[in-house]
């Protein structure tokens, strides 16, 4: 498993202007939204909610904020209600992309996703007819310019936490851990003072597609960009090499 394009696509999204930040931070808030509704607003005994106060705090999200998104999620009894979705589909050269939202209205959600593929000449597919190819892991990536940890101690932290692998990359490391031991693992880290670009449950690829033409590089770039600027998008899976090369 490689985490260098990951990597990359991170540093890119932290670089994005303030307009993307705030779709970032609304995107975070129904996390914590739903988060609150299903394990309640104390995060000692909600480690949903931890996890997404790690993500939101990796994605530079201000604590007072946070601070208020709980707060409005445990006070509003008349709170949006947002549902979890799922879309699956190809792009080009039969690539494979996994759509993750949340949102109030399953049928708007829907149609603007397809159009995202519709544009890109891509297809929405049925359920389940590309997530056969991906893991669901925990995944923690770890920026070497941030850690001044030897690679071989961070990875007795990792796995002595519960984490199932660790890769190194030309400038990151890569954690992987059992969906169920996610929580643990970033939590031992957390304590041991180690900073994390980012740490979520993730999709990960057991193939990778290569894209070289330039109308298959601009249709997929077209989808990622639609996606990416929906609302109701939280996460977009795939399996093409080097994306954020492209």
């Amino acid at each position: 498993m490689s985490g260098h394009s990951k990597f990359a696509n991170i540093k890119h999204k932290k670089e994005k202007n303030d307009a993307a930040k705030g779709r970032i931070f609304t995107q975070i808030g129904r996390e914590i939204a739903v988060a609150v509704k299903e394990g309640g607003a104390d995060p000692d005994n909600n480690s949903r909610l931890r996890d997404i106060i790690a993500k939101a705090k990796s994605n530079n999200m201000p604590n007072d904020t946070i601070e208020r998104s709980i707060k409005k999620a445990a006070g509003d009894g008349n709170a949006v209600d947002y549902e979890f979705v799922t879309y699956e589909g190809y792009g080009p050269k039969g690539s494979a992309i996994i759509v993750e939202g949340l949102t109030d209205n399953k049928n708007r959600t829907a149609s603007n996703v397809r159009n995202c593929f519709t544009k890109g000449q891509g297809s929405i597919g049925t359920q389940g007819c590309v997530s056969y190819m991906f893991d669901r892991k925990g995944e923690i990536i770890i920026d070497k310019e941030e850690c001044s940890m030897d690679a071989d101690d961070l990875m007795m932290i990792a796995l002595d936490a519960g984490a199932e692998d660790m890769s190194e990359e030309e400038d990151c490391y890569e954690i992987y851990t059992a969906p169920d031991d996610f929580s643990a693992v970033r939590e031992n880290l957390e304590k041991e003072g180690i900073a994390m670009a980012s740490a979520e449950v993730s999709m990960i690829p057991q193939t990778y597609v290569t894209l070289t033409d330039e109308t298959d590089i601009k249709n997929f770039q077209r989808i990622m960009d639609l996606l990416d600027s929906d609302d109701d998008v939280q996460n977009v899976y795939h399996n093409v090499e080097n994306a954020d090369e492209l």
